[in-house]
């Protein structure tokens, strides 16, 4: 091999970590999936993304905290668009996130956030381009119970809407989701299997059914309760009109009978 070649190439791959830029990952940032965490994105798009004026303008000295507010403002998913595949802040952010690499409790925030569906759905993308796969599943697959509407930017530059539920199915099942490759995500009854995940997956479908036959349950054991008692309280209200018939009766009898000797 040419020696000069393989050590330009380990200089170029040891540019790519530390501080001295805006385009290098940090220092403190570890391997994901054995590899620079910036390379999940391919480097076609990685210059481009470099290139591209949101990303010198906004991205430029973000930090995991004041990158929620990036997130916050983005009203839109999508990878690349346009003729000249121009690069949506989505995918930007989303390499701004590989580079920095936030705590994992950061991460799973954006996840949780039940106020900004876009600041969800860049936490979860993240998470599978980085996660673990029983990871992936544990905090992706509540997120089938949100069926909220995202606007999607197609490749041809078009919108088109897509539920924050399809989006994670998406996630969960397809090799290819915004111009990225996504890590490999093995089969979920394969990490059932494995002990690395419990049980079937439960549906929010599922949990409302089991809520709704509870509830039906508890007020057919309560209206068995209702009429058992009302059943009780006629019986002793019966008894009560027949002691009290029985007491008119016999009164009754005794004025008629003569008065003795």
């Amino acid at each position: 091999g040419n020696p000069r070649g393989a050590q330009a190439s380990a200089v170029r791959a040891c540019a790519m970590w530390g501080k001295n830029s805006a385009n290098v990952t940090d220092t403190t940032a570890i391997s994901v999936h054995g590899t620079n965490p910036q390379n999940l994105v391919e480097k076609i798009l990685r210059s481009k993304i470099y290139n591209h004026a949101y990303w010198k303008e906004h991205c430029f000295g973000l930090t995991a905290e004041s990158l929620v507010d990036k997130a916050m403002e983005l009203d839109t998913v999508g990878g690349t668009f346009g003729g000249i595949r121009e690069p949506s802040h989505f995918i930007q952010l989303t390499l701004k996130m590989l580079q920095i690499q936030p705590e994992k409790e950061i991460v799973l925030e954006f996840i949780k956030n039940e106020d900004y569906k876009y600041v969800r759905a860049l936490g979860a993308f993240y998470l599978r381009l980085t996660g673990r796969p029983a990871e992936v599943f544990q905090y992706l697959e509540p997120l089938y119970n949100d069926y909220r509407k995202l606007r999607r930017r197609l490749a041809s530059g078009e919108y088109c809407l897509v539920h924050v539920d399809e989006l994670v199915d998406e996630l969960l099942r397809d090799e290819y989701v915004f111009d990225l490759a996504l890590p490999h995500l093995p089969k979920r009854h394969t990490l059932v299997a494995s002990g690395l995940l419990t049980g079937p997956r439960r549906s929010a479908l599922e949990e409302d059914l089991n809520e709704l036959i509870a509830e039906e349950e508890a007020a057919e054991a309560a209206a068995k309760a209702e009429a058992k008692a009302a059943a009780k309280a006629a019986a002793k209200e019966q008894k009560a009109a027949a002691e009290a018939a029985a007491r008119e009766k016999e009164a009754a009898a005794a004025s008629r009978r003569p008065p003795p000797p």
